[in-house]
């Protein structure tokens, strides 16, 4: 997030949402560029891991991907109570760990936010309400698919007249989701942005640093509640 007067002008009309470019008549902002480019690259990192894999890692690659999924299936198994149902939603979980962290962490690439074309996606409201809204919808998917039409009764639980209680409450989750993780990176942004404007590249590095173990707690905390929902509406007493 290293800012100087010239890039912040010639940004201004790029930042924060604003369009670069129209593509077959839709609107492309920093946000969209930095998000093509984030999943261009754990494509491209995705093909190098496993284009050759071995049952014993032979690469640093293919070691530190499989250390890393390792990692995030423990974490889950943890959150959702047993092996077998994490490694059931391990593939829309684990996807949502690892692009909320990249997105995060793109936010501390020198120029995010000021210079057109990059922008951390998860520091728009825009972007968190789509992953939450990811989330919602998948809940319910998933506890429909596992429960069937029985699986809405629980709406009605402890008593019919909590119905409206239950349901507000259940899109009051989505909105929490996005509402703290679009919080926490923009918020990031606007402290080292000033910070940076008191003394360029010297009084942001501290709070940068900071911001590597931020933008992982965030990305944990969203998957985290994502994988509680999900467990949750998939339970056998719900």
């Amino acid at each position: 997030m290293f800012a100087t007067p010239a890039y912040a002008a010639a940004a201004e009309g790029a930042e924060h949402g604003g369009a670069l470019f129209s593509l077959f008549g839709l609107e492309v902002s920093s946000v969209v560029t930095t998000m093509w480019l984030l999943m261009a690259v754990l494509i491209v990192v995705s093909y190098f891991a496993t284009r050759n894999l071995k049952k014993l890692p032979e690469t640093r690659l293919q070691n530190a991907l499989e250390f890393l999924l390792e990692f995030i299936l423990d974490f889950l198994t943890q959150a959702m109570g047993s092996e077998e149902k994490a490694k059931k939603y391990f593939p829309v979980l684990a996807s949502f760990f690892i692009l909320i962290l990249a997105s995060n962490y793109s936010g501390l690439l020198p120029g995010a936010g000021h210079l057109p074309g990059l922008q951390a996606p998860t520091s728009t409201l825009s972007v968190t309400a789509a992953f939450a809204i990811v989330v919602f919808f998948s809940t319910h998917y998933y506890g429909v698919k596992e429960k069937g039409l029985s699986y809405f009764k629980h709406f009605l639980e402890p008593i019919p007249l909590l119905l409206p209680i239950n349901v507000v409450e259940e899109f009051v989750k989505p909105l929490s989701l996005s509402l703290r993780l679009y919080g926490n990176v923009y918020g990031e942004e606007l402290v080292i942005a000033g910070l940076f404007a008191l003394l360029p590249f010297v009084l942001p590095l501290p709070m940068m640093l900071l911001g590597l173990l931020f933008g992982l707690i965030q990305a944990f905390v969203f998957t985290l509640l994502a994988a509680l929902y999900i467990a949750t509406a998939t339970a056998e007493g719900h």
